[in-house]
């Protein structure tokens, strides 16, 4: 369905449950991956002749391997509690859309092969065959899940439906249905370093240009380092930060606050890029590979620490994996966290009064934060529980004057996903990306109408992305969503700055 054809979602309340309409989305799926997207990952270039065998052998494999995947496939009662905490079938009203219904589209034919039941009675348990269509609809529904984790919030079992997604798009993938959108990028990382493709030519290129830039509006000479052996910290962060709006003020506002901190720091143009797309794809061999990419630019470059820019997925894997697909990291300093977020880091110099900052800088915003999927509830920041939550809004407040919450059900460990996460923002899906978000942009319509908010902060790549190109859908600018560290940079006074007061005097 093209852009200009979706029907924007009109809900009175942003977890407004919908009158279903099944089918609705039925036949929704990105572009296939080619053989040159496949291949390079180590899959299969198309649809194989014995895929039948090949997904119930991996279905075994992962049963075998992963005791939650099979816990999650047997425990599941179907008592509801999950039904109406997707954001995207409170978009779409598509009833296979709600978790419980996604997960059976896997779960039935676990059953089939794989219980007593499901063998000799198919019929009393739900249990059905495997078919290509069946193949056709899992590649269909499970590109609509972002893997959010809310539903697993409100799971009585606690069971996380985000893995099984990521299991039934291995399971694709490996029989030569791979997504193109999230296979691409993969391998762009495995060959240059980042999702974008950046040679370290363009990359540097792009960080002296921003040097300039920052120079030109203070006055002062703030480098954003690259491949500098010795320096203490590494940073990390999403490549969106080195070529487009509102990621790129984030990334100055890194750089501002290492400046000011004075601590040594670089990038890597071999390890360009935080996200890590092998999350998306289920695919822990090519997660594998991504992350020891950062290994290598760590040890290469000798520095003592590592710290990861705003993007949630990134810091999921880096706070949840990077140690056991990565590690050990026992060549870093040991009185630091492996690995530390940028915020965290930031939060720390707040704290120390290292940072000159200005709140009134920002006073032409009334700000409300949406937390990011991954880092809500995939995460931690801090030394306590909860910090996720309370880092980055102490950071906004610290460097705002006008900051508001949205309602307390959509927020925190409730978040409403962007719509555009789990490796779905490709324009083919744009119909679903613009439905999903509807829960999220009504909760910030709530706090437009209420407290006259008119941009909402986050700490996610893909979040602002997404943002910047459905809020007009929804009556805002696109440039309504901003960086955490964008506010940061408006607000922070370098040592030495020229301020409007210095330019009239």
């Amino acid at each position: 369905m093209a852009d200009g054809d979706t029907q924007i979602p009109k809900l009175d309340d942003p977890l407004q449950v919908p009158c279903i309409k099944p089918g609705s989305m039925d036949g929704l799926q990105p572009f296939l991956a080619g053989p040159e997207h496949q291949e390079k990952l180590g899959f299969p270039g198309e649809l194989v002749p014995d895929w039948k065998e090949r997904t119930l052998a991996k279905m075994q494999e992962m049963a075998e391997k992963n005791r939650a995947f099979q816990v999650y496939l047997d425990i599941c009662v179907k008592c509801g509690a999950c039904t109406d905490k997707c954001h995207y079938f409170l978009g779409t009203a598509d009833p296979k859309n709600m978790p419980v219904a996604r997960q059976d589209l896997l779960r039935s034919v676990y059953r089939r092969y794989f219980t007593f039941a499901g063998k000799y009675f198919p019929w009393l348990v739900g249990a059905r065959d495997l078919t290509e269509d069946v193949l056709k609809e899992w590649y269909s529904y499970y590109h609509q899940c972002s893997e959010c984790r809310r539903c697993s919030v409100f799971c009585p079992y606690g069971i996380d439906t985000a893995e099984i997604t990521m299991a039934a798009r291995d399971i694709l993938a490996e029989v030569g249905m791979g997504q193109k959108y999230a296979n691409e990028i993969i391998g762009k990382v495995h060959d240059v370093g980042n999702n974008l493709g950046l040679n370290p030519k363009a990359l540097r290129a792009t960080l002296e240009d921003l040097e300039e830039d920052i120079e030109d509006d203070t006055g002062v000479s703030v480098r954003l380092p690259i491949d500098e052996k010795g320096a203490d910290i590494l940073l990390v962060t999403p490549s969106a930060d080195f070529f487009a709006e509102p990621h790129i003020d984030g990334l100055i506002g890194y750089a501002k606050v290492f400046h000011q901190a004075g601590v040594s720091w670089t990038l890597s143009s071999y390890a360009s890029e935080a996200a890590n797309f092998g999350l998306f794809i289920g695919n822990y061999e090519n997660m594998r590979l991504v992350s020891q990419r950062i290994r290598k630019a760590a040890k290469d470059l000798g520095v003592k620490r590592i710290i990861f820019g705003e993007c949630g997925h990134a810091w999921r894997v880096a706070y949840s994996y990077l140690n056991t697909l990565a590690g050990p990291w026992d060549f870093l300093d040991p009185n630091y966290p492996v690995p530390q977020h940028i915020l965290e880091f930031t939060w720390g110099e707040i704290e120390k009064g290292t940072l000159k900052l200005d709140k009134s800088k920002n006073d032409h915003l009334t700000l409300t934060y949406h937390d990011s999927c991954n880092v809500a509830r995939a995460s931690r920041m801090g030394d306590k529980p909860g910090g996720q939550f309370e880092i980055p809004r102490a950071v906004i407040k610290a460097v705002c004057n006008n900051f508001v919450d949205m309602d307390p059900d959509t927020i925190h460990e409730s978040t409403l996903c962007c719509g555009g996460g789990g490796g779905l923002l490709t324009d083919d899906l744009m119909d679903l990306r613009i439905k999903g978000a509807s829960p999220r942009m009504t909760a910030l319509q709530q706090v437009t109408e209420s407290h006259g908010v008119t941009h909402m902060a986050a700490i996610c790549a893909i979040c602002k992305t997404q943002f910047s190109k459905v809020m007009p859908k929804y009556g805002y600018d696109m440039d309504s969503v901003v960086s955490v560290h964008q506010l940061v940079s408006n607000a922070i006074i370098l040592d030495g700055q020229e301020t409007e007061e210095d330019a009239t005097a």
